[in-house]
């Protein structure tokens, strides 16, 4: 009935955030295993009526299904992880279509910080979390309509990536109190993140406090000095700046 005025702004708009919001709920409350079933085939249909509002434009609606999808991909009930992993897979394959079959870099992004919140909000990443992502990974290499496109790969790499910070961040609790190789596994996770800056840069930022915290200041002045270097390139592909390329930017710097 509404979905003209859905779609205006490409789906930016108030009565969107508010149909949003609404479907939210149902994820946030409580509810019974043969509930969320009828709430995840709502949330496909919702997606894939107005993909652009999850893929174009602000992030923000993007990340908040992505964060609620993975916390029922951590659910106790078995169903309740298959309909949860079933959904996150649409959700990826249909940012792979909109991007004409490109990438599923904002849903990959967006995924990666939800689980990062995920962990000191809900502590996943036990077996029934690595339940969900097998499945997803089962779903990509099942999909006979994505069997000749990198979309499989792109969803193997996202799921091993996910592994990456679980990994990560269990070992970076372990090394609390050893700053010395907390930021031996900090450096390690941003230089998994080459081709995403905004995740380098998060990881970069937060072993710059720890240096600083330490006195290490010369190393901290470096993280920094990596970050400029990745806005700087990120400006110059979008045509913002003209730079020419130097030693003192570079990724042995």
């Amino acid at each position: 009935t509404f979905q003209r005025q859905l779609q205006q702004s490409d789906c930016q708009n108030v009565l969107m955030k508010k149909v949003f919001d609404t479907h939210m709920l149902f994820l946030q409350i409580n509810q019974s295993a043969a509930a969320l079933k009828h709430v995840f085939a709502a949330l496909r249909l919702f997606v894939g009526k107005f993909p652009s509002a999850f893929f174009q434009g602000q992030a923000d609606l993007c990340g908040s299904l992505c964060y609620e999808i993975l916390k029922c991909c951590n659910h106790r009930s078995r169903s309740t992880q298959t309909e949860a992993s079933a959904l996150l897979y649409f959700f990826m394959r249909k940012n792979f279509e909109f991007n004409k079959q490109k990438s599923i870099v904002r849903s990959h992004l967006q995924l990666i910080k939800a689980v990062s919140q995920l962990i000191a909000d809900a502590g996943i990443g036990g077996s029934r979390f690595q339940h969900s992502l097998a499945i997803i990974n089962n779903f990509a290499n099942g999909d006979k309509q994505m069997k000749n496109v990198n979309f499989p790969a792109e969803v193997k790499d996202l799921t091993k990536r996910i592994r990456t910070v679980l990994m990560a961040t269990a070992q970076m609790k372990e090394h609390e109190k050893d700053p010395e190789m907390l930021v031996d596994l900090q450096y390690s996770l941003a230089n998994s993140y080459a081709s995403t800056p905004e995740l380098r840069r998060t990881w970069l930022e937060s072993m710059a406090k720890i240096h600083a915290r330490n006195g290490d200041l010369s190393e901290a002045a470096m993280c920094y000095i990596h970050i400029a270097a990745l806005i700087a390139e990120y400006l110059k592909r979008k045509g913002k700046i003209n730079i020419s390329k130097t030693n003192c930017i570079s990724n042995k710097s």
